[in-house]
């Protein structure tokens, strides 16, 4: 099964809820063949746990890792991924392109 925005978005918000450290990726710009549009995320948690997709392949891994240093540090930070056609397969860019992410912290809405 395929998790809707909708899904993930209540699940980021959830997450942040329960106290974990949580941080946001999206997808916010695509060249040439990606596999996910503008607009995909993918939650992940400070345990690495996550929930949707960007990408595929070596790239989505290399978010999740950045993701939890996002959560450490609690800066967003925009992540650039672009192969070659002959190397796009190995790390999930079909027909080569380059893609954009926006990883940024999830917060907990405060109590007063």
């Amino acid at each position: 099964m395929i998790s809707t925005d909708t899904d993930i978005l209540a699940t980021a918000e959830a997450w942040a809820k329960a106290g974990r450290g949580v941080a946001l990726a999206t997808v916010i710009e695509t060249w040439g063949s990606a596999p996910r549009p503008v607009g995909s995320h993918l939650v992940i948690d400070g345990e690495g746990n996550f929930l949707g997709s960007v990408s595929g392949g070596c790239v989505e891994g290399a978010v999740v890792e950045e993701a939890g240093e996002v959560i450490a540090q609690g800066r967003a930070r925009t992540l650039e991924f672009g192969v070659a056609d002959e190397a796009a397969w190995k790390v999930g860019l079909s027909c080569g392109g380059r893609i954009r992410v926006y990883v940024e912290p999830v917060r907990g809405k405060e109590t007063n």
